[in-house]
């Protein structure tokens, strides 16, 4: 019997690329997970890496070649990358026996022939469109989106992080609903037992974190609360992630900081704001309700998975300044709505959005699909 998982990412980052080794790991500790990196097999091979900058140029036009952003940002959207990628990986698997493959994120195909195939995504490239603030000029090169397809209909299952993203499989790309599941995810706090500060929500601190400002509605959020201010001038406002050049009475930047201390900001605040415009999933809105925050967000992608509106925090439309500023008030003048609100939210994080939890049903999923032995 093969004794090892073939476990692909694009690299270590973000964390979650860590977690679910660990989870898979742990789910599986029969076998040996052998984590392949694909920023490592592409290194290794520096003619495709400059190969794919003349692509690059090809399929988005040669003024992306001096952007840096724009490079990281479409390095791996080009049907050149792609084909590249594929036949790197069915190599590097070729070289040992494996029980399964297990690919994070949808950027790559990492099957191959007779081998199972797991995708684990929070997006697919046409969700995006269901964003408003998305910029269509932007868009992803026809040639890559034909390929991108073949990455979910090559999977023996697609575990998504959220319900959006599992619709967008079914209803955009044509994948089998019993070969879709949504599994959740867990959040970057190792923190699980909150000790709740009952005080918290009378200090009338409002927290965002996030690092893309613009993105993540940091605009919209500062204007909101310049209205806050007017009817209570007591309310601060911590920004963590980002350092934006805001000049405002109580509001405080801290900007990046090391993941290991962004909790004491959570347990230091009363409200979570994060009026996001466009969002894959989000996992510190999952922090801020693992550390029993109400939260105020927009009702874009996966967030209302995870924020009822009225249950644990409010839903607001996307660069609605009126509607975020109202939504903050509430919960500024009921500290008791906000302990409720943190209650519920702490509940929904227990429930679903754990990584234990989510390694149990991947586990569950994978074995239902006979690819492993139930006694594994």
């Amino acid at each position: 019997m093969s004794k090892k998982i073939a476990y692909i990412r694009r690299g270590p980052i973000p964390i979650a690329n860590e977690r679910v080794a660990g989870i898979l790991g742990e789910s599986f500790q029969d076998f040996e997970v052998e984590i392949i990196e694909v920023f490592d097999l592409i290194k290794s091979r520096k003619d495709i890496l400059f190969t794919n900058l003349f692509h690059l140029a090809k399929e988005y036009g040669p003024q992306i070649l001096l952007d840096k952003a724009k490079i990281r940002r479409y390095f791996f959207s080009t049907p050149y990358i792609f084909e590249k990628i594929k036949v790197l990986i069915s190599d590097r698997l070729a070289n040992d026996d494996y029980i399964f493959s297990f690919q994070i994120q949808s950027l790559f195909d990492g099957s191959i022939e007779g081998l199972p195939h797991f995708v684990y995504t929070d997006h697919t490239a046409l969700a995006n469109l269901s964003y408003q603030a998305f910029n269509r000029r932007e868009f992803y090169a026809e040639s890559w989106l034909e390929l991108e397809k073949t990455i979910y209909q090559n999977a023996t299952l697609n575990f998504t992080r959220s319900t959006n993203i599992s619709r967008s499989l079914i209803d955009e790309y044509g994948c089998d609903p019993n070969r879709v599941i949504c599994v959740y995810a867990g959040n970057n706090d190792n923190s699980t037992n909150i000790d709740l500060n009952h005080n918290k929500y009378t200090s009338n601190n409002i927290l965002f974190v996030g690092i893309d400002w613009n993105r993540k509605g940091g605009p919209e959020l500062i204007e909101a609360f310049k209205t806050v201010l007017k009817i209570h001038p007591e309310v601060h406002l911590t920004i963590v992630g980002s350092s934006p050049a805001v000049k405002l009475p109580n509001c405080e930047v801290i900007g990046q900081i090391p993941i290991g201390e962004v909790a004491q900001y959570y347990e230091e605040s009363s409200i979570f704001c994060l009026p996001t415009k466009r969002e894959p999933f989000g996992v510190v809105f999952v922090e801020a309700m693992q550390h029993k925050l109400p939260i105020v967000a927009t009702d874009i992608g996966a967030i209302p998975d995870f924020v009822k509106n009225g249950e644990n925090g409010y839903l607001v439309k996307p660069g609605n300044v009126e509607q975020l500023a109202n939504a903050l008030i509430n919960l500024i003048e009921q500290p008791n709505k906000c302990q409720a609100f943190g209650e519920r939210g702490y509940q929904i994080a227990m429930e679903k959005y754990t990584w234990p939890k989510v390694g149990i049903r991947i586990k569950e999923s994978i074995l239902s699909a006979n690819v492993v032995a139930n006694g594994c």
